[in-house]
């Protein structure tokens, strides 16, 4: 198999990640609509606009925000909402930051509502508002910023309180791939990593990916570890069939926990309807999972319905772990 120099210097997945606008594959309202706002934010010499992406794991959240610094030529900074405990956190970053600077929160749902109100004077007034001292010899003070870009995305929409989402320029959903997409990924990214694969077993890891290219390139990459096992110089449907049994998802990118849902539906509720709070706790995960991580894309293939009586599993679920 062919081996790429450059995947032994950097990680797999920077090397994955699209790096201009026209390696960046799908979802292309979004990508004119940003194009539209970071073009005439260039043109009237100004930050762009503050923004908020959000959808299902692996959709691109991070990568288009990568990409609205690199082709605003904006420095990038990065941080998971979870790492900012304290608003002190937050205002070392913001003070530090420089002219047009991108500044990225990932699971901006899960910023502390301390953190989230500092933002908000950055965001609307550029000032960070603080309190120094305790007790009566307290007093406010406040940092002027420079003109910065901030950018939240976020798998829980709902959970993003309003008076944040209010103060977003634009607000973007990022959808499942289309099929032709995912295929260009694949293709784009076995040629990054020097491998070749199948028409064939291209089809069948479109298929399996959940219409996201996240999965698609994590069962390409353990294909490629496979067949390079085996001394192959090409992936095929037999690679990808073992590479499923390696990452314990099935033909559809099905795993253990969706397997499960489907499972308590049929076999406990008796097909449902069920309601949200008693697969909740019958699953033992949140209500906010289920509604936005496993049931978009159960729903999406056609295994699951939403009623007002609650959950029902369809036949063609019932069909498919019959098969399995």
């Amino acid at each position: 198999m062919k081996k790429n120099s450059q995947v032994e210097d950097k990680s797999i997945d920077s090397l994955l990640r699209p790096s201009f606008w026209d390696e960046y594959i799908g979802q292309k309202k979004i990508k004119n609509g940003l194009k539209i706002i970071i073009e005439a934010a260039g043109k009237r010499n100004e930050a762009i606009d503050h923004l908020l992406f959000y959808g299902a794991p692996g959709l691109g959240k991070t990568t288009l925000a990568t990409l609205v610094a690199k082709e605003s030529k904006a420095n990038f900074k990065i941080i998971s909402a979870p790492n900012l405990s304290r608003s002190g956190d937050l205002i070392a970053i913001l003070s530090n930051l420089q002219e047009r600077d991108v500044f990225f929160i990932d699971e901006a749902h899960r910023l502390h509502p301390s953190v989230e109100e500092c933002l908000y004077s950055a965001m609307d007034e550029r000032k960070i508002n603080f309190m120094v001292g305790k007790g009566p010899g307290s007093r406010m003070l406040s940092i002027d910023l420079p003109p910065f870009t901030f950018i939240a995305a976020t798998t829980r929409v709902n959970l993003v309180s309003s008076p944040l989402r209010s103060r977003f320029g634009a607000i973007f959903q990022l959808d499942y791939y289309e099929n032709n997409d995912i295929e260009a990924i694949i293709r784009r990214s076995a040629e990054i990593l020097g491998v070749k694969i199948e028409k064939e077993a291209i089809e069948i890891v479109v298929k399996s990916s959940r219409l996201t290219p996240r999965l698609a390139n994590r069962i390409l990459k353990r294909a490629r570890d496979i067949a390079e096992v085996k001394n192959l110089r090409i992936i095929n449907k037999q690679i990808i069939s073992e590479t499923f049994d390696l990452l314990g998802i099935d033909e559809l990118g099905l795993e253990i926990h969706d397997r499960k849902l489907l499972e308590i539906i049929i076999e406990k509720f008796r097909g449902g309807p069920v309601g949200i709070g008693a697969l909740s706790a019958s699953l033992g995960e949140e209500k906010g999972a289920i509604e936005e991580v496993y049931e978009p894309y159960l729903m999406r293939i056609g295994f699951i319905q939403r009623t007002p009586a609650g959950r029902l599993a369809t036949i063609k679920a019932k069909e498919w772990l019959d098969k399995k």
